[in-house]
């Protein structure tokens, strides 16, 4: 009898050490580019109980020349998603923004469609799969660099999906980059520069600010003291500061690099854990 019961505490003691949030990759149509797009899902360890949900969602953003695989590869430490799922009961979705679209629906290119992509194709394929709070309540969205510029305009474009979201490292003054390659990447979606000078402006975060103010939505905007982009996040906060838009923002030492990002991600959570626990009941079933 004593040995039955020292192999059913083995098993037991298997089981909670091998439990794990677990990570499906979507294979999605995209109806609006005409190809197939991944993107990861992270669910926390509990999800497969059939009591539990629905789960609040993260849609997490690569940065300019990744993929969808990115944030569940290359942050540290390994599984910080798989943690991040599990201490945060949230679903964690890492889409594929192309290697360098910038979130936008491209006037110029109609293989680069991303923001529908990210609001329309890929929202709808989740919570038609997951156990998902389907409405603005239960919806957020950030990114590094490339992802942080578009989870601010995604969000502060269609501030009927989104609750709260954030940025970290954001490239936001798009209109202001003058790397010879970032700038050609830009071009490629919005068309060349000089003959479209009023489109980099419009599509440029700090231009953006009074569409922020006005979306509702709340926001998190953080940036390594050695990051390349801090001048640009300084300029954003001032412009928020100034138009009166809630937000929070974080300068830490750090640079432009999976270390500062991967340390972020949790002050992102603990941001949009705070703003969603603030939301009346009454609020988040209206929604």
């Amino acid at each position: 009898m004593k040995h039955v019961r020292y192999i059913l505490l083995l098993l037991c003691t298997f089981t909670i050490l091998t439990a794990q949030a677990k990570v499906d990759t979507l294979t999605i149509q995209s109806a609006s580019m005409q190809k197939m797009l991944k993107a990861g899902v992270v669910t926390p360890t509990d999800y497969q109980k059939k009591k539990n949900g629905p789960y609040p969602v993260l849609y997490l953003l690569h940065g300019y020349s990744g993929n969808f695989s990115n944030w569940l590869k290359a942050a540290k430490p390994a599984g910080l998603l798989q943690q991040m799922a599990d201490k945060y009961n949230f679903i964690i979705v890492t889409p594929d923004g192309g290697y360098s679209s910038w979130y936008y629906d491209s006037p110029v290119d109609k293989s680069s469609q991303y923001e529908t992509f990210i609001t329309q194709e890929l929202l709808q394929e989740v919570e038609r799969n997951y156990k998902t709070i389907n409405n603005k309540s239960g919806r957020f969205i950030s990114g590094l660099s490339m992802g942080g510029h578009g989870a601010l305009y995604i969000s502060a474009r269609n501030p009927e999906l989104y609750l709260a979201a954030g940025s970290m490292s954001g490239a936001v003054n798009v209109a202001g980059i003058e790397q010879e390659k970032l700038l050609q990447s830009i071009e490629a979606v919005l068309g060349p520069k000089p003959q479209n000078r009023q489109r980099f402006e419009a599509n440029s975060i700090l231009q953006m600010a009074p569409q922020l103010q006005a979306s509702g939505v709340r926001f998190i905007i953080d940036c390594g003291l050695d990051d390349f982009l801090i001048k640009d996040n300084r300029e954003l906060h001032r412009l928020l500061v100034a138009n009166n838009t809630p937000h929070e923002y974080i300068e830490r030492p750090g640079a432009h690099t999976w270390a500062y990002w991967s340390n972020a991600l949790e002050y992102h959570f603990l941001f949009f854990q705070k703003v969603k626990a603030a939301l009346p009941l009454t609020a988040a079933k209206a929604e």
